[in-house]
């Protein structure tokens, strides 16, 4: 088996999209984690990018993020005791609570969009920006199957 930046590659010499896509999550990740996000992890990052302007209910959450209401519940309630997050009543459904950002959730979704938005540039620069713009379409309508 040969390997491709740390990557063990098939035998049949082309690696398979999950080993591509993991290099590539594990630059995201290394590069993030070379900066103080005061113990905040990538999952962090992703659920706070999740919440609309106006709230979400921590079950929309989960759907939103397949995951389970409960694990969902429990980011929401890490992120609100570091000040990221706060719930508050729903003002159209009194019996129901709604999760929103703080000042510091913004503050750090903005400093993390800026931090992607680094780490696309390079990708950029490495393979020619239109190449990427075409990688980055195809995510997309990927994405918009599932």
């Amino acid at each position: 088996m040969t390997f491709v930046k740390g990557n063990a590659v098939p035998a049949t010499g082309e690696p398979h999209v999950a080993v591509l896509a993991g290099a590539l999550m594990r630059e995201i990740r290394d590069t993030m984690q070379a900066e103080d996000w005061d113990g905040l992890r990538q999952s962090h990052f992703r659920l706070l990018s999740t919440i609309p302007r106006d709230g979400i209910t921590i079950t929309e959450l989960g759907d939103r993020l397949a995951m389970t209401k409960q694990a969902s519940g429990q980011f929401v309630a890490f992120l609100t005791e570091t000040g990221h997050l706060e719930v508050r009543v729903d003002p159209e459904d009194r019996r129901a609570r709604v999760v929103v950002r703080t000042r510091l959730g913004d503050r750090t979704v903005r400093r993390v969009n800026a931090r992607i938005l680094r780490i696309e540039r390079k990708w950029a620069k490495a393979v020619g920006a239109e190449r990427y713009q075409e990688f980055r379409q195809v995510l997309l309508d990927l994405g918009a199957t599932f």
